[in-house]
């Protein structure tokens, strides 16, 4: 069972229990208070006034949690590699839940279309072969287009997406064999890497409804390469901003990571 589960099912008990007593149990009270003969109370183990406040004061809390999470913003924590350089183990990033849509939580199904994803955006969604797991890549082809990978290079639609070669030391990117380089798909520019030496050239046409999603470190990701097409309806939303990062909550640095943008 996943957060978002959790947080309906608190929210629904929380909330049926204040409106239980605020709409039955309450109203009872009053009248034997004022002198109404009623049927006799049975027995109880547990104070359910207590269980009542308690509800009370938590169930705003719970359906605001519920609301941003759902719709507006969701924070998740990168647990590998596969984006580097752009995003490092340990970086806890944010979500805009609200960039292509705004979907139920646990069904999932769309309500409101507000967008799709573009070219270069880097998303977050539930991983096709198990949707339980949040994975995160960057969308590189679109529904009905033509990719080719050869010469570390990609092409969409026969037109090759511009590569710059940087400097080995850029951002950290180069280290044991890899290669740091600039890529630009649309209108966003970021740095790839890439593994010297290798080439593993293929060619695929992206389905209707569907994006060919791949990670920055373009030699060491498990990406649509290798499960295949990613469907819309798995898209989670569009990372934006990192806000905290492992490293720096334990003193090791890459604190400078905190507030940038993600591109």
């Amino acid at each position: 069972m996943d957060f978002a589960a959790i947080l309906v099912i608190a929210a629904v008990l929380t909330g049926g229990i204040w409106l239980l007593d605020a709409l039955v149990l309450a109203p009872r009270r009053a009248h034997a208070v004022s002198g109404i003969p009623q049927s006799p109370a049975k027995k109880s183990h547990f104070n359910w006034t207590e269980i009542v406040d308690f509800s009370r004061s938590l169930f705003p809390i719970i359906l605001v949690v519920l609301l941003l999470r759902s719709f507006i913003v969701e924070p998740f924590r990168i647990p590998s590699g596969s984006m580097e350089p752009t995003l490092l183990p340990g970086d806890f990033i944010l979500v805009n839940k609200f960039a292509y849509g705004l979907r139920l939580p646990v069904l999932n199904s769309k309500i409101f279309d507000s967008g799709e994803p573009q070219r270069g955006d880097v998303v977050v969604f539930r991983y096709p072969e198990d949707p339980t797991i949040a994975y995160i890549k960057r969308v590189v082809g679109l529904p009905g287009d033509n990719l080719e990978y050869r010469n570390k290079q990609l092409y969409v639609n026969d037109e090759p997406m511009p590569q710059v070669k940087l400097p080995a030391n850029n951002n950290g990117a180069a280290a044991n064999g890899f290669e740091p380089r600039q890529e630009t798909l649309g209108t966003v520019s970021h740095t790839i890497q890439v593994r010297r030496g290798e080439d593993r050239p293929w060619s695929y046409k992206v389905p209707e409804g569907h994006y060919f999603v791949m990670g920055d470190n373009r030699d060491n990701s498990r990406d649509s390469r290798f499960w295949g097409p990613l469907p819309e309806a798995n898209l989670i939303g569009k990372a934006f901003l990192i806000w905290m990062n492992w490293d720096c909550i334990t003193f090791n640095g890459h604190c400078g990571r905190i507030g940038g943008t993600i591109k």
